[in-house]
Formats: C-alpha cells, sequence, structure tokens
C-alpha cells in the first residue's frame, strides 16, 4: 500500500468534475462513476484508491493521513482549516462566499452592532471574518436554507455560497458583501508530499496540464 495515492472526494458536482479531469489523466475512474454503495474504490492499475465522502469531511480524511490528497472547496478548507498544503486552485466550482440580507440591511453596513445575528453554515470563517472588523456576532449555525433566518426572523443577516444569486434575490434578500471567491483546490497531506511526493507531484503536473488543456 505504499506507493498506492489514496484521493478523497467530495459526493456530488465536485466529485463528477474532479472524475472528469482525472480520467484526462489517464486514471482509470471507471469504478468512481459507478461506485454502487461501495465507499472505497481502485483503479484498474491498483496504483490509485478512492474514497468518498461527504464535502465536509474532506480535509478530515486528508490531514490524519487516511488519504494522501483531497479535492474540496475552498469555503470547506476555510471553514476546517486543516494544516494541508493546497497544491493547486482546479477553477471549477465557482461561486462566492458572501454575506446577505435585507437590501435594507445594506444600510447598517459598517455600523458596530452588539450581537448581530448570523445564520450560517460556516461558524469559524464567520467568527473570523466579523472579529476582523471588531464585531461581535451570535452566531445560528444551519445546516439547510441558511436563506429563512432572517425571512423567519432568526437572523439580521446570513453568511453562506451564493452562486447564481437567484435564491436569494426570490426570497427578497441581496448580497451585501463579498467575503471571498471560492473554487475546488486540491490539497495534500504534508507527510504524503515527504514520502509519496515524486507521484504526487506527478500527478498534479498532469492534473494542470489537463486544466490548461480546457482553457485553452
Amino acid at each position: 500500500m505504499q506507493d498506492v495515492i489514496t484521493i478523497a472526494l467530495a459526493k456530488g458536482r465536485l466529485a463528477e468534475k474532479a472524475i472528469a479531469v482525472l480520467e484526462k489523466c489517464g486514471i482509470d475512474c471507471s469504478q468512481v462513476k459507478d461506485p454502487g454503495r461501495r465507499l472505497v474504490l481502485r483503479d484498474e492499475t491498483g496504483a490509485y484508491q478512492f474514497i468518498l465522502v461527504k464535502p465536509s469531511d474532506v480535509p478530515t480524511y486528508v490531514d490524519s493521513g487516511v488519504a494522501d490528497i483531497g479535492i474540496a472547496g475552498k469555503d470547506t478548507l476555510m471553514e476546517e482549516n486543516r494544516p494541508l498544503y493546497e497544491m493547486l486552485d482546479l477553477g471549477f466550482g465557482r461561486c462566492r462566499l458572501c454575506i446577505a440580507g435585507f437590501p435594507d440591511a445594506a444600510q447598517r453596513r459598517g455600523i458596530t452592532v452588539a450581537n448581530r445575528r448570523v445564520a450560517t453554515k460556516y461558524p469559524n470563517i464567520a467568527r473570523s471574518f466579523y472579529a476582523a472588523r471588531g464585531e461581535t456576532i451570535d452566531i445560528i449555525k444551519l445546516n439547510g436554507s441558511v436563506e429563512l433566518g432572517p425571512i423567519v426572523g432568526l437572523a439580521d443577516e446570513i453568511l453562506d455560497i451564493v452562486e447564481s444569486g437567484k435564491t436569494l434575490k426570490e426570497n427578497g434578500l441581496v448580497v451585501l458583501e463579498e467575503v471571498c471567491p471560492v473554487s475546488a483546490h486540491l490539497v495534500v497531506n504534508r507527510v504524503s508530499l515527504k514520502t509519496k511526493g515524486n507521484k504526487i507531484k506527478a500527478l498534479i503536473a498532469q492534473v494542470r496540464a489537463a486544466l490548461e488543456e480546457e482553457q485553452a
């Protein structure tokens, strides 16, 4: 198993796009494309192993060394804040991490409000973001539709991922401030980069070449 490269893939759209790139690198992903109920899969050569995990768990598997490489959104990596090497911005899964709320909330931006209520799936990012502005907030951790927070009076504003902005618009909300752009990143376990460095760096070079070819 020493020479096997284990890759943690987030289930869903990011995995689909990651698989497409890995296939362009000549890696057999047939099992991953049709896993059934299997969560651990191999390519036909046995050189690569894949584990399919919840997106928020990718950094945990890579940090622990169970996986050598992981592909996850920048938002997930920021929230988990694990000591991983971020090797490559893959460029897909692009969206924005934003503060949003009702339009009249824009008039209050920049005004320090004690215990502003912020609904979010990203409590660590929210805490750091507002603390940097000298603001104290009450974080309301939600796992579902964060947009519901301001609508029902649970929160003053939200911190969440925004893609098209359609959901915000349909619920009377607007982007108040952009926190940062988000896309899928390839991360590597620090020990793995030393022990399997040649194979990992070669794969990263192939992935980079495949992405550049797509953009050409």
